[in-house]
């Protein structure tokens, strides 16, 4: 019996590392920030020392063919389902900074952070220039 406590001690406690060893990789839950609506899942990975999160799913249904119609560059066009929305992140101390990310309805491309809030949440904040002129997002982990 005593075993079996032990072992299950070392499995809870295995499963707590591993979710702390996730970090911001994984997949995220978005919200809309004026109705508050969940509005899509974003894959965060890590490619080359450098993090980019991707569109995986739309969950809106009347928004699972859009295209990113204002989009710079290359993303113009291109469907927002499979759309690299952040790119090129960097690790700095407890946040990942130095990239950008592209909001798909306006086109917009800004500056970003990253940081987790606790294991599940991730604070995600775009800006203008410095980090004063922005707005932050929660966003909740997917289990």
């Amino acid at each position: 019996m005593k075993r079996i406590k032990i072992s299950i001690l070392f499995a809870l406690l295995a499963s707590i590392i591993s979710v702390n060893a996730q970090g911001v990789i994984g997949k995220w839950k978005t919200f809309d920030d004026e109705t508050g609506d969940a509005k899509s899942i974003v894959e965060i990975t890590e490619k080359d020392g450098k993090i980019y999160g991707k569109i995986v799913e739309i969950l809106n249904p009347a928004k699972k063919d859009a295209k990113c119609t204002n989009c710079p560059d290359t993303d113009k066009g291109k469907p927002v389902l499979g759309l690299y929305i952040i790119k090129g992140l960097s690790k700095d101390g407890k946040e990942y900074s130095n990239g950008k990310i592209l909001d798909p309805t306006s086109g917009k491309l800004y500056k970003c952070t990253v940081a987790l809030d606790g294991n599940d949440k991730l604070k995600v904040r775009g800006y203008i220039g410095i980090s004063a002129f922005g707005r932050n997002q929660i966003w909740t982990r997917v289990k």
